[in-house]
């Protein structure tokens, strides 16, 4: 139990470091992008404005888009007794409320929790896993969202996506107005070190996006083996989840027909990797197969 805790203070440890990386990057953005078109104070100013706008949409408004676009339709305690009583006692067991609980349409095996904190929060999880799980797997499954929920992974993955959305909207701006002249007037004025600042602001604007890619996915990936062991905890039945792994894994159908890169990184496994190529490449999930390994020891 002790090395369960501390692979829970690790990954959280670890996580912190991924948002100040994010951070760093939006705030060298609007570095440059001041740089180009006023100073660099307003290019912060500017940047961080942004990010604050488009946190309070994604903070206010996120859940019910990610339900809406998923299809995803209210479980009431008369469709599913079984589903909702456990719900609400893994959310007893775990101390927050009972979260709102949803169902996709959908044959491949696949389950993810939203909201912005545990009083604001659904658990989702579609037909096929309904379907194909037994108790104790459901249970694993339904525990490791609530474990998302409790952690507060939901807040957190939101903030990643937001941050990493910001990163790829202000590369492309610094890019086009590098090739629509927003710099030249600049350029003239400021000689060779302004080349220079401009040369790099464009290295930075090119690399970002995949550097926040990269660190995107090792946010979602250290959430998952946190939530793995917390839902471990929760249920005191690591097996459980263990057994729902591999059945999600050897699952015929391993797409989720809604599912897209975007909210692709909220599901307990990859909802895209059946389509292979980049998808599999660049998964925000960890080997699945690494993480069985992991809950069979405990």
């Amino acid at each position: 139990m002790a090395q369960l805790y501390d692979a829970i203070t690790h990954n959280k440890r670890n996580s912190v470091f991924l948002i100040l990386a994010f951070i760093l990057i939006v705030g060298l953005l609007s570095y440059f992008l001041g740089i180009f078109f006023a100073s660099p104070a307003i290019g912060l100013i500017f940047g961080f404005f942004f990010i604050l706008v488009m946190m309070l949409i994604g903070y206010y408004g996120g859940n019910s888009l990610i339900l809406a676009m998923h299809k995803a339709k209210e479980v009431q305690k008369k469709d599913d007794p079984y589903l909702v009583n456990t719900v609400e006692g893994l959310a007893l067991a775990a101390g927050i409320p009972t979260p709102k609980i949803y169902m996709i349409e959908e044959s491949s095996p696949n389950a993810f929790a939203t909201g912005r904190d545990p009083k604001h929060a659904s658990i989702t999880v579609t037909s096929g896993l309904r379907s194909s799980l037994d108790r104790q797997e459901l249970e694993g499954v339904i525990a490791h969202e609530m474990s998302h929920i409790k952690n507060f992974d939901i807040r957190y993955m939101m903030l990643v996506t937001i941050l990493a959305g910001v990163v790829v909207l202000l590369s492309d701006f610094i890019l086009r107005s590098f090739l629509f002249g927003g710099a030249r007037s600049h350029n003239r004025k400021g000689g060779g070190i302004f080349l220079v600042l401009i040369l790099l602001g464009i290295a930075l604007a090119i690399l970002s996006p995949i550097i926040a890619q990269i660190i995107k996915f090792a946010a979602s990936r250290q959430r998952e083996y946190l939530a793995d062991a917390s839902g471990a905890m929760l249920t005191r039945n690591p097996q459980g989840l263990a057994n729902a792994l591999k059945k999600i894994r050897d699952a015929k159908d391993k797409v989720v027909d809604d599912a897209n890169k975007a909210t692709a990184h909220l599901f307990i496994e990859n909802p895209l990797r059946g389509l292979g190529g980049m998808n599999q490449l660049f998964s925000t999930h960890p080997d699945i197969n690494e993480r069985i390994r992991r809950l069979e020891k405990m």
